[in-house]
């Protein structure tokens, strides 16, 4: 299962928004190093280093066509490829940022706090999750995945689960001097429901398309536009509001 960065920044302006609010929320204070992990393509990353001109940061992802644009786009900073789920560094950091990342990775009660292991006292880790399992568009790409002649092959595909609040706030405490959790909705306003179709190509179908041939892929995504013109009434001029919830944790050690 590949990304695609070309892909994933056709909503660029609308992915940036709950990074730049997340990194407007990290403490103020001195920041001389900091990394972006799953820095895609370096959209995140940027506003991470606009905050912090004066730090060294680094972006890391485990996918290279991501971090092809992320070097065209930010050519003074280092990006390295590696997986998150296996991250050991020798060093640690003022800042860890994780920006719709984390949500692609198993065991957050364990991985959560070994992230924090890696900040230096007094350091900050920022992160935003997406928390829209229960939403429609999700929904309806595991009933067309059950419901189709793909059944076999995608009818199981299940994203990892999301964890409350509360279970992240418990999780932090224990290693934090501070931790704050909070939720937003994002209304993100796309031009037509094709418009929903494509973001979600670029994030949450993934798992579902990647095993299916172009045929199918082509099918699925026929009638996942079909179900979501329904799920999501279009405004008057064709406009359609896609209601993203995300999940926001600052916890600073």
């Amino acid at each position: 299962m590949t990304w695609s960065a070309k892909q994933y920044t056709l909503f660029e302006q609308q992915r940036t928004r709950p990074v730049r609010d997340l990194v407007a929320a990290i403490p103020n204070r001195a920041v001389h190093t900091a990394v972006d992990l799953g820095c895609g393509p370096g959209n995140s990353t940027q506003v991470l280093a606009e905050r912090y001109p004066q730090a060294q940061v680094i972006g890391m992802d485990s996918s290279e066509d991501m971090l092809l644009d992320a070097r065209q786009r930010l050519p003074a900073l280092d990006f390295e490829l590696a997986d998150i789920g296996v991250w050991n560094p020798a060093r640690q950091f003022d800042v860890i940022l994780a920006n719709a990342s984390l949500q692609w990775l198993p065991d957050h009660a364990r991985l959560y706090p070994h992230l924090v292991s890696h900040l230096t006292p007094g350091g900050t880790l920022a992160v935003q999750t997406p928390d829209n399992l229960a939403e429609p568009a999700h929904q309806l790409a595991r009933d067309v995945a059950a419901q189709g002649p793909w059944s076999a092959k995608i009818g199981a595909v299940r994203h990892n689960p999301r964890h409350t609040a509360s279970d992240y706030y418990e999780w932090l405490s224990q290693h934090c001097s501070t931790v704050d959790v909070w939720r937003t909705t994002y209304l993100h306003p796309l031009a037509d429901h094709a418009a929903v179709v494509e973001w979600f190509k670029g994030s949450a179908l993934r798992p579902f398309l990647a095993p299916l041939s172009d045929d199918e892929k082509a099918a699925f995504l026929r009638e996942y536009h079909t179900r979501i013109s329904q799920a999501y009434p279009a405004l008057s001029d064709g406009t359609v509001l896609l209601p993203f919830p995300r999940l926001f944790i600052i916890a600073t050690r």
